[in-house]
């Protein structure tokens, strides 16, 4: 009889192999070919995240408005975009204030809503967690002459997967120093010297060939992914931890979930993002 595949009939190692193979080959294809293409995938990124965080808020007993606030976050990307690519004015940012306020009027209405204050809260901290983040990236691929760079978004992600690789085999061959033992007790000093190694080496391979920034700024951003990537690690961690879940989902094979995949991403764009507009 003729087998089929299955990536379940892959080691753990196998399935990260393979998921982040066609994960790079969709995200990268989408963020080169053009700026519509990578739109799609980062708000679809950006729903199945947002989607876990409610989920996680559920878990914990929380009861974040799931389905609204996963489209208020969509929403705020959409405008972010558009407005960047100057299809939009920016007083249209003004939408968001009116718009997310529905949510306690949503709130007012659920009569089996018994901790209606923690509701809205986590419905709100989805956003500014997940959803603000992404949106911020928008503005960091536009930051150059105000149009859309490809380069921006590659080299980051490229320096951010460069340090989670660096960081996983450094780890798992050397680590015997625990960086933040009470959060994640398998992360250690070697793996995130691993991974800072990797990320400053991709980040002097892009000097050599992403001229869009200034050579140093692609290093300063290496600096940022390092520090905040590895804490947005470390964060999602303690979350995951608070509720006793190993992974945040379970939509990649051998990753997890998408907040498992990209949650240094989360804290690190903020930072990326002022540094470019300001620098």
């Amino acid at each position: 009889m003729r087998s089929r595949f299955s990536i379940n009939n892959y080691s753990n190692l196998g399935q990260r192999a393979i998921t982040a193979l066609f994960g790079a080959l969709i995200i990268v294809g989408g963020c080169i070919y053009s700026d519509y293409t990578y739109f799609l995938v980062f708000a679809g990124i950006l729903g199945f995240s947002q989607m876990e965080f409610y989920k996680l808020s559920g878990l914990d007993g929380m009861l974040p408005l799931k389905s609204f606030g996963t489209f208020l976050g969509l929403m705020i990307f959409c405008l972010t975009f558009l407005v960047e690519k100057e299809h939009l004015s920016s007083n249209y940012f003004f939408l968001i204030f009116p718009i997310v306020s529905l949510t306690f009027f949503i709130k007012l209405y659920r009569k089996t809503d018994k901790k209606p204050f923690t509701g809205v809260a986590y419905t709100f901290l989805g956003l500014f967690y997940v959803a603000v983040p992404f949106s911020l990236l928008n503005l960091a691929v536009f930051s150059v002459d105000a149009t859309y760079n490809y380069q921006i978004i590659i080299g980051c992600l490229l320096i951010l997967w460069a340090s989670d690789t660096g960081a996983y085999f450094a780890g798992t061959k050397f680590g015997k120093t625990k960086l933040f033992e009470r959060v994640s007790p398998k992360k250690s000093w070697e793996g995130f010297l691993g991974g800072a190694f990797s990320a400053i080496g991709v980040a002097f391979v892009l000097t050599r060939y992403f001229h869009v920034i200034e050579d140093w700024k692609w290093l300063v951003i290496a600096g940022i992914i390092i520090i905040a990537g590895t804490y947005g690690d470390l964060i999602e961690s303690l979350f995951k931890r608070s509720i006793e879940i190993k992974d945040s989902g379970k939509g990649l094979p051998g990753h997890g979930g998408f907040m498992d995949r990209f949650d240094g991403l989360l804290l690190s764009a903020p930072f990326i993002t002022a540094f470019l507009k300001i620098f």
